[in-house]
């Protein structure tokens, strides 16, 4: 994403070599802007913001608990909880969701 690119020129940590292209530095997964003299023009981009958020569809839990587990129990290991609906499990984990 762009966002993950706009940074301070100071903050840039190279990604690439001497005379790498635009297009060599994009298939390496980094950004180029070669607007600024004296700095890497190819350079790593800032990690992605993700959040832990409990999945709101049923059908897409994935267990974390087993048959009987108390909130509490569920909430210590880190997991998410909801008692219902029947058929589907009641403590599962969190989906990771980009910012």
């Amino acid at each position: 994403a762009s966002c993950q690119c706009k940074m301070d020129p100071s903050e840039r940590r190279n990604c690439g070599y001497p005379g790498i292209s635009a297009v060599e530095c994009g298939k390496a997964g980094c950004c180029f802007n070669n607007s600024v003299a004296g700095v890497p023009w190819c350079f790593a981009p800032k990690a992605k913001k993700v959040r832990k958020v409990c999945p709101y569809i049923p059908h897409a839990r994935i267990n974390c608990g087993f048959p009987g587990i108390t909130a509490k129990e569920c909430e210590r290991k880190g997991c998410c909880f909801r008692a219902y609906p029947a058929g589907v499990p009641w403590c599962f984990y969190h989906h990771m969701v980009e910012e």
